[in-house]
């Protein structure tokens, strides 16, 4: 990648080793089917081996992260909710935690639909323990995953902080969605890409990068340090504050154009690969 705020080494040049692996799960450290394989936990043990530091930096919310971190012993910090969520899996508490305008989320979302069309909405609540809050016609690819409340009537939404805001509709894909919003609403909130058919409403300047700056601060490390690995356009943040980001080969064609290497796909244990070979 060419730009960013990291410093030390230059952009796109290998330092000699690492000290922070940054990863995304959905799409990059898991699986298909949602789980991590045998020989990234290889990878990761070989990390921790060699004094580095592993840290989760997802989408997800606490409350759908947590079963992940404890399967695979994370102890320490997490970066989760685009950012919005530092974690503390050692003493299960949120050192940092961002919430959205609800005035400016109506707003927005009122823009967007002017442009769209009715929108399925889901609100994803505050707390190590927020629930999803879907209305009617909500898709949810984690079910049974995820604490929800399901059918909601349009006051839900609205009653309790909220960190995002899950879009979804009938006809309009991800890419389509993110443009719309961005040229209608995106003065008053961000706009995240993180996976297919749906984006997500955020706090205006929130990103991945937000909260991975953070617990570098916490561990004395850079963006200099850093290697990170994703697969959807919310990753591009932090790939760009990294040292060395990498994409993984199913990866939406933007993370892929400003990535400074290619890893097979998560079902390949793509991020297992890169890190056999940054870390041997």
């Amino acid at each position: 990648m060419t730009t960013g705020t990291a410093t030390g080494a230059a952009k796109g040049t290998l330092p000699p080793r690492f000290s922070l692996v940054a990863t995304d799960l959905d799409g990059t450290l898991l699986r298909s089917d949602h789980t991590v394989g045998a020989r990234t936990r290889a990878a990761l043990a070989l990390v921790a081996a060699r004094g580095a530091a592993h840290v989760v930096v997802t989408g997800r919310s606490v409350s759908w992260t947590r079963h992940v971190l404890a399967d695979l012993g994370c102890t320490g910090l997490a970066v989760c909710g685009q950012g919005g969520q530092v974690y503390d899996a050692a003493a299960h508490t949120q050192l940092t935690s961002v919430i959205l305008d609800r005035e400016r989320a109506r707003l927005a979302l009122a823009r967007i639909e002017a442009v769209t069309g009715p929108l399925v909405t889901a609100g994803d609540r505050d707390g190590v323990d927020g629930e999803v809050v879907a209305a009617p016609g909500y898709r949810l690819d984690l079910a049974g995953q995820v604490p929800i409340v399901l059918n909601a009537g349009p006051d839900a939404l609205w009653a309790a902080p909220l960190r995002k805001i899950y879009v979804q509709h009938p006809v309009l894909d991800e890419d389509a969605l993110a443009l719309i919003a961005t040229r209608a609403a995106g003065h008053l909130v961000g706009v995240a890409e993180a996976g297919p058919g749906e984006i997500e409403l955020l706090p205006l300047g929130l990103d991945k990068a937000t909260g991975l700056s953070y617990v570098a601060r916490r561990l004395g490390l850079t963006g200099a340090d850093t290697v990170a690995f994703g697969d959807m356009p919310n990753d591009l943040p932090m790939l760009d504050w990294a040292a060395h980001g990498v994409a993984m080969a199913g990866a939406h064609p933007e993370l892929k154009a400003a990535a400074d290497e290619m890893a097979p796909g998560n079902d390949e244990e793509g991020v297992a690969v890169v890190l056999e070979r940054l870390f041997a």
